[in-house]
Order: structure tokens, then C-alpha cells, then sequence
């Protein structure tokens, strides 16, 4: 191989190991920020209370948890 190629394949596993480098730096920033759980939750067929937010059945008239009457 010639000077030229070498110089070359340097640069460009640098500027690889850079990329590398930012990418793993940008992804710990945004997994530091998210504090939500790694458990989806479904709120379908569900009824949020407007005064303390639980979940209730649709069919709910009141709130289980606090007794607030439930639009709907």
C-alpha cells in the first residue's frame, strides 16, 4: 500500500471512532433525562379522574379512589 491509502484508512477510522464517541455520549444524555418506566401502560378503557388522575373503569360513575363524580 501506497502513503497516500494509509493516511487515508487513519483518517477515516478516526473520524469513525469520533462519530462513535458522540453518538454513545448523545444517547447516556438522553437516557439520564427519561426517568419513565421500561413497562408500557394502557390507559384503553379507562376513565382519568380530573381531580387525582386514576384510572378508572369506563363504566365508572365515581372515582374509586377519591369519589369525584366521573364525566361520561
Amino acid at each position: 500500500m501506497d502513503q497516500i491509502t494509509i493516511v487515508a484508512l487513519i483518517g477515516l477510522a478516526a473520524v469513525g471512532l469520533l462519530a462513535t464517541l458522540l453518538i454513545m455520549r448523545r444517547q447516556r444524555k438522553t437516557g439520564e433525562a427519561e426517568s419513565e418506566s421500561q413497562y408500557s401502560v394502557s390507559t384503553e378503557g379507562e376513565k382519568r379522574c380530573p381531580k387525582c388522575g386514576m384510572g378508572n373503569m369506563w363504566t365508572d360513575s365515581t372515582c374509586i379512589s377519591c369519589g369525584t363524580p366521573l364525566r361520561g
